[in-house]
């Protein structure tokens, strides 16, 4: 088992618990249990390490077999059915066979004749289902019937459903079989920075468009203790932003040229890591506010990555209809309500000019509704601001609505409370957020406003 721990480990690091658990639940010549219910927070390496797992044990016992799938695509019984049996026997999609299996399995009792009938009782078979909250909304008898599938078929046959939810949320009042339950915890700061020393020879081979003749003397100076530091003070700024392997490893491996560009250039040293910090500083808070947006950190022509607002606008892909509910949003959060019906409407009626509004008007800079801060405004007055702005005719559908709920998970709006924000981007669909804010600022919003040719200053009341 050790042998086979330490393989694991050389791919997939500090999971060597968890390897042993699925271990000795599959090991060769045992009965599999029935179904194994493995839960935890989402990227913790619960599906990637299933894969490796079941690989090296197919390749060491040509008697398993293991069908890895996804609820999220395979979204009916047919798909799911059709999915499992194909997997299971080996068979492949191909021209000849029209990219389908002989048969149609559309119900539970066609899937299970269809296991009895073309699986060898002789071999062991394994089921991973990811995504598994999914199947809560699909047939009723689906879960229940995955999670007896050794007594439906006869079989030595195991199902994994791997989620990110507790296996409380799938009770039903006709209550589950009882189930093999398996945490995943979530990676320590320790573990993240032994994942990320693993990258070292990843992040210097992608120097290798900087090298040349000369550069053979600088790349000895990145050794893996210059790593070492490289993945402390990068952990140090993006370890309380985000746990994301997947995110964390493409940032990685994305400053780290930046951060070796001092030392290929000869202004500091290798060893002077505190400089080094200084240097990278401006990098890093780029890569940070842009993080989840996939945008990079692609360096001007001066050596430092571009940190403005502009830039960050004109590589921030949209939709159409987000650019304007953006607008729509800055507009909503920085003028009064009240101003509305004489912004957006043609006909607001005539409008008295008093001292006391001229006055009012005189404002100063520190007095503008645009430097006071953005104000919460609710998803009606947004959405009447979207309508009165753009030119189309649209229906308000659930695709426009999900859009909203976009802006919100990058950031570019927020929810007004904490308890609202708790809903996810659920709350937007089903309507219990009311109350947003739009984060972004006044170049920022311009420059969307330049891209769909909309004049945003002459909706604003502070430049009128």
């Amino acid at each position: 088992m050790e042998a086979f721990v330490k393989q694991i480990a050389g791919v997939l690091p500090c999971r060597d618990g968890y390897v042993r658990q699925l271990y000795r639940y599959y090991r060769k010549g045992d009965q599999f249990p029935p179904a194994l219910y493995i839960y935890g927070q989402s990227s913790t390496g619960k599906g990637a390490i299933l894969r490796e797992v079941f690989r090296c044990r197919s390749a060491a016992d040509e008697s398993l077999r293991s069908a890895q799938l996804s609820a999220i695509s395979c979204y009916t019984n047919k798909i799911l059915f059709e999915t499992i049996v194909r997997q299971l026997e080996g068979a492949e999609l191909l021209q000849s066979n029209h990219y389908s299996i002989d048969c149609k399995l559309e119900y539970a009792k066609d899937f299970l004749a269809a296991l009895r009938q073309r699986l060898d009782p002789a071999r062991s078979y394994v089921i991973v289902v990811r995504h598994a909250e999914r199947l809560r909304d699909m047939a009723h008898n689906l879960l229940p019937l995955f999670l007896q599938l050794p007594e439906a078929t006869g079989l030595n046959v195991s199902v994994v459903l791997v989620s990110s939810l507790p296996f409380e949320k799938f009770y039903t009042k006709a209550g589950l079989p009882p189930v093999v339950k398996l945490f995943v915890p979530e990676y320590t700061r320790a573990d993240m920075q032994r994942i990320l020393m693993n990258d070292y020879a990843p992040h210097v081979q992608g120097l290798g468009g900087q090298r040349s003749a000369p550069d053979q003397l600088w790349l000895a100076a990145i050794t893996e203790e210059f790593h070492r530091n490289y993945v402390s003070l990068f952990l140090g700024t993006f370890w309380k932003v985000c746990r994301d392997v997947k995110e964390l490893r493409l940032v990685a491996a994305e400053c780290f040229p930046a951060y070796c560009e001092p030392v290929r250039d000869g202004t500091i040293p290798a060893h002077d890591s505190m400089k080094l910090w200084r240097n990278i500083t401006k990098t890093l808070r780029a890569a940070l506010s842009t993080m989840y947006m996939r945008l990079g950190t692609k360096t001007t022509g001066s050596g430092v990555a571009p940190d403005g607002t502009a830039w960050l606008a004109q590589n921030l892909e949209l939709p159409y209809y987000a650019k304007y509910l953006l607008i729509a949003a800055y507009l909503a959060s920085n003028n009064a309500a009240k101003e509305d019906r004489r912004l957006f409407m043609k006909n607001h009626g005539k409008q008295r000019k008093r001292l006391q509004a001229v006055n009012a008007r005189a404002k100063v800079t520190e007095k503008m509704t645009t430097k006071l801060g953005p104000k919460a405004f609710n998803v009606d007055r947004l959405l009447a601001i979207f309508y009165a702005i753009l030119d189309e005719q649209v229906g308000l559908t659930c695709n426009l609505l999900a859009q909203i709920s976009t802006l919100v998970h990058l950031k570019l709006l927020t929810y007004a409370s904490s308890a609202e924000g708790g809903a996810g981007g659920s709350a937007m669909l089903d309507g219990s957020a009311t109350r947003l804010q739009c984060t972004v600022g006044m170049d920022f919003i311009l420059q969307i406003g330049r891209m769909v040719g909309f004049n945003v200053r002459q909706y604003l009341t502070d430049f009128f």
